[in-house]
């Protein structure tokens, strides 16, 4: 049995090989703190469904994905801290367009250490946001391959986000 990773693979091969629309890239914050002696994980729920995300969006103008990362921590879940230099891994997503169209979207994840939580923030009306355990915000994601990651995420972000 292929891995969801090896499927996506294939799956971008045959869309090179046949000519289609490469994914269009977004940056996923991954906000993260120390609690005690564990590490926990943010997640923030989707405007259209309520299932638990990471906060994700486009990149603007010239930001890296760092920075996209940082602005979508801040805009969608009210957390500011310092965002990691690189990725630690991508995912796929479909996203639903109000057109009904699928944008296949690769997203990037960058590690945020967070320094603050804000009690107001843009999308607060919008959005649910709550702290997890890595391995239990691994099992609330639909995305397996996010799952995969939160789940590395567990042992040390410091490592793992350097």
């Amino acid at each position: 049995m292929i891995s969801g990773i090896e499927r996506l693979n294939i799956l971008e091969r045959l869309r090179q090989l046949f000519g289609g629309n490469p994914p269009r890239v977004q940056a996923a914050a991954l906000p993260w703190r120390k609690k005690g002696a564990d590490v926990e994980v943010l997640l923030i729920t989707s405007r259209d469904t309520g299932r638990w995300v990471l906060p994700k969006g486009w990149p603007e103008g010239w930001e890296t994905l760092a920075e996209t990362a940082s602005r979508e921590a801040l805009e969608e879940a009210g957390v500011e801290g310092t965002a990691a230099d690189d990725e630690i891994g991508r995912y796929f997503y479909g996203k639903q367009m109000p057109s009904g169209l699928r944008w296949r979207c690769e997203v990037a994840v960058i590690p945020l250490a967070v320094t603050r939580e804000a009690k107001r923030w843009p999308e607060k009306k919008q959005r649910t946001r709550r702290w997890f355990p890595p391995r239990e915000a691994a099992q609330l994601v639909a995305e397996p391959d996010l799952s995969r990651l939160l789940d590395a995420f567990e042992g040390n972000p410091r490592e793992i986000a350097a």
